[in-house]
């Protein structure tokens, strides 16, 4: 527990000075007009109060991930902390901060809008389907993990009561993706966010009342996996690819033009953006410690579990156990709210670059409608082959978070672009390190994982080391190169 409790405070410390310092970096401009004031069109471009456009940050990006992820990456043990605490404060939220920057900086501009910038052409339109893929694998998995939890809720966990929920978040998201965004988006998304504040205080407060016998630090940061059944799958790099939106997570990238679009001030940006990462960086580490009892210190026996429960079944059994029926509920219903509103806004934003791609006016309802129905239909495909492949959710949830972090990668070297050519110095190495680091961790997985080629385990921290000296060197080749 004393572990937890530092990195927590460590996790609040990294956002009042590592923030302001990254703040600093970019320079904000509170006498510059945001892309909310200057191309107000009611529908997109809103400027709307800073505690609503917090609010719908931090759930746009809080999907699963910061929970099962999580709960998934407690099984390496201790080193799940330091991940969490150095991966939010040094790469996701900075990343967050300096990509919604950016898109205020762009007129709003969508992600691959701003790497087709820096990048080029060509990884422009390589990140455009990249960018859309990764979103429609991000409505598929938010719809179907909460329609499991909200089958358990009605009391009826079957196939049959999946489908009318998995029917109910399609015909939310299809709403929410063609309305305003001030519309639903800006009215509901406060009451889900005190459904997963609520979720996370509580579970808190069990936890320093529990006071559970959970691994340390200073025991050790070994693989803790062998009898949670992570034994095959090495720290480096599986650890950062599990633990992803808690840490770090392209996704946010592609969320964060959304707000950059109803943001009053640039100024705000640090709070918005930083802040939102920092919370969920919270979120993790709570169902990280949680996690940790129930694998660890016999809560999987206590709460009528076993070592094998998938996340989900973490989820629903503690929140139960701990804070009782009606507590247990408004946990549940925190982190049904989590996925759903990443989803909803995961498929807004492949319309907006959709659109932004080819010049298509989003004023017109009947506009919107012809982008938003073949990406509920494409969506809709994926979600079947969850439904109908017994392993289709773990094979679809490893292949989102590869893509997931593949996309922080591109989105990081587009900022370090920015960064070398808009200021003096070596300031663009806040972004180069976290890019290098996340550029090795993406390419070492695909290599050794089975969802990739295969290889060894024993060779990852060798491709690991070739792949952030090899891209750093690359980096300053290609920028002496330029200089010249």
């Amino acid at each position: 527990m004393y572990s937890f409790l530092l990195s927590v405070l460590a996790l609040i410390a990294g956002y009042v000075f590592y923030g302001a310092f990254v703040e600093k970096v970019f320079r904000p401009d509170s006498n510059r007009p945001t892309p909310a004031i200057e191309k107000a069109d009611g529908v997109d471009y809103i400027a709307m109060p800073t505690w609503k456009v917090f609010m719908i940050q931090l759930l746009n990006i809080a999907g699963t991930g910061p929970i099962f992820g999580a709960i998934m990456g407690a099984k390496f043990g201790p080193a799940a902390y330091l991940w969490i605490v150095f991966g939010c404060i040094f790469a996701g939220a900075v990343h967050d901060y300096l990509s919604g920057m950016l898109s205020v900086r762009h007129g709003g501009a969508g992600l691959p809008e701003l790497i087709g910038t820096y990048l080029g052409t060509g990884t422009k339109r390589v990140m455009l389907v990249f960018t859309i893929l990764l979103l429609l694998l991000v409505g598929a998995v938010f719809v179907y993990s909460p329609a499991i939890i909200l089958g358990d809720i009605a009391g009826d966990g079957g196939k049959q009561s999946m489908m009318i929920w998995v029917a109910v978040i399609f015909l939310y998201y299809l709403l929410a993706t063609l309305l305003p965004i001030d519309k639903i988006i800006g009215k509901i998304y406060p009451v889900f966010a005190f459904s997963l504040l609520f979720m996370v205080l509580s579970l808190m407060i069990a936890l320093l009342a529990k006071w559970p016998s959970i691994p340390e630090l200073w025991d050790g940061l070994a693989n803790r996996g062998p009898s949670v059944g992570v034994a095959e799958q090495p720290i480096f790099p599986c650890l950062f690819i599990t633990i992803a939106c808690g840490a770090i997570s392209g996704f946010h990238a592609t969320q964060s033009p959304l707000m950059a679009r109803c943001i009053r001030n640039e100024r705000l940006g640090r709070p918005v953006f930083y802040g939102s990462m920092i919370t969920e960086g919270l979120i993790a580490l709570v169902w990280a410690a949680v996690s940790a009892w129930f694998f660890f210190d016999g809560g999987a026996a206590e709460v009528g579990s076993d070592l094998t429960a998938a996340a989900p079944t973490v989820v629903t059994k503690v929140s139960e156990g701990w804070l009782g029926l009606f507590g247990g509920i408004l946990a549940l219903l925190g982190v049904v709210a989590a996925p759903i509103t990443s989803g909803d806004t995961a498929l807004r934003s492949a319309r907006l670059i959709i659109a932004d791609a080819l010049k298509f006016n989003q004023k017109p309802v009947k506009n919107r409608l012809m982008i938003s129905l073949p990406i509920f239909l494409c969506a809709a495909l994926l979600l079947w082959f969850n439904i109908a492949d017994q392993n289709g959710f773990n094979t679809v949830w490893r292949y989102f978070g590869w893509a997931n972090q593949a996309l922080s990668v591109f989105t990081l070297w587009a900022v370090t672009v920015y960064l070398t050519r808009a200021r003096k110095g070596s300031w663009y190495l806040i972004t180069l390190i976290p890019a290098a680091f996340m550029t090795a961790v993406c390419l070492t997985f695909i290599l050794v994982d089975k969802v990739g080629l295969g290889l060894s385990a024993r060779l990852a921290p060798w491709i690991g080391l070739a792949a952030f000296s090899g891209s750093i060197a690359l980096y300053y080749l290609l920028k002496n190169h330029k200089n010249q």
